[in-house]
C-alpha cells in the first residue's frame, strides 16, 4: 500500500495517508489538497479530537487555520482506527468544531 505519509497523532498511534485516499480526498474535497502540511499538523496538534461517530473507531481531528482560502477556518481530519493504527478517511473544510 503506497503512503503519502505517516504520522504519529496527539496519542502517539501511527496515522497514515495512502495515495487511494489522498486521491479521494483531491476528488471530493479539491481546495483542502494544497494543505498537506496542515493536515499532517492537524493530526499531530490538533485544537479538539472528537468521537461523535456512531463508528466507535472514528475520531474528527480540528485545527484552526487562519490563512485557509476558504471562509471555513478549521481542517476537519476523519480518521479510523484499526489494530491501533489510524488511516485518514477524509479531509475537508469546517466552519465549528462538531
Amino acid at each position: 500500500m503506497d503512503k503519502i505519509f505517516e504520522v504519529l497523532d496527539k496519542s502517539g498511534r501511527k496515522v497514515r495517508l495512502t495515495k487511494k485516499q489522498w486521491l479521494h480526498i483531491s476528488k471530493k474535497h479539491p481546495a483542502v489538497s494544497q494543505y498537506l502540511e496542515e493536515i499532517k499538523e492537524t493530526l499531530k496538534y490538533p485544537d479538539s479530537i472528537t468521537d461523535t461517530s456512531p463508528d466507535e473507531n472514528i475520531r474528527y481531528y480540528y485545527k484552526h487555520y487562519k490563512h485557509l482560502k476558504s471562509p471555513y477556518k478549521y481542517i476537519l481530519i476523519i480518521v479510523k482506527y484499526l489494530n491501533n493504527h489510524g488511516f485518514v478517511i477524509s479531509a475537508y473544510f469546517e466552519k465549528t468544531i462538531k
